[in-house]
């Protein structure tokens, strides 16, 4: 019995090209990304003008340090898609970053003696396991590059496809001369 060429289950010769389905896709990602970062500048734009209205009238020192807080994390998420753009990929650093001043934010904008000890303890706990994530990124050199492999990254992979099983990861000598991603 005769095999069935592969070609035919993929549509190689069809309409259906899966490389430019995936080109295409992969610009309209990048059109929405670019979408929200202009909805995350105004935003932060508003917010500016919301601090500056705040300090001309009578300081309520918690509501301007919450809307700082809040500008501060948008910074954050802003720098995160930044990095999707160049990268195509979401780094974990930046991520963990915004997601303990998210929780920082909270603490201060709603009183730490005014949180009930069973959500002090959730908060804690939480913050101890994002402060290890942290840790483990620091310590990872390049982690986020390492997966997402690209012309930035300082650890370069010897060897062609055919050697696949054999990757050796070599420091780059180029690193020196990369300005640094974050």
């Amino acid at each position: 019995m005769q095999k069935r060429l592969k070609s035919r289950f993929l549509f190689s010769d069809r309409w259906l090209d899966r490389q430019s389905i995936v080109r295409n896709m992969e610009a309209f990602q990048d059109l929405i990304v670019i979408v929200l970062c202009l909805g995350l500048f105004a935003v932060m734009l508003i917010q500016l003008w919301g601090i500056a209205i705040a300090l001309t009238q009578p300081l309520d020192y918690k509501h301007v340090t919450a809307k700082i807080l809040f500008v501060l994390i948008l910074v954050e998420l802003f720098r995160l898609l930044m990095v999707y753009l160049q990268e195509h990929s979401i780094s974990v650093g930046v991520a963990v970053e915004v997601t303990i001043v998210s929780l920082l934010r909270e603490v201060v904008v709603h009183g730490a003696l005014e949180i009930y000890w069973v959500n002090t303890l959730a908060i804690c706990g939480l913050l101890f396991v994002l402060g290890g994530l942290l840790v483990v990124c620091a310590k990872t050199p390049h982690m986020d590059c390492m997966s997402a492999n690209t012309k930035f990254c300082p650890v370069v992979y010897r060897g062609g496809r055919e050697r696949q099983n054999d990757l050796e990861l070599q420091y780059s000598h180029q690193c020196e001369e990369n300005q640094p991603l974050g």
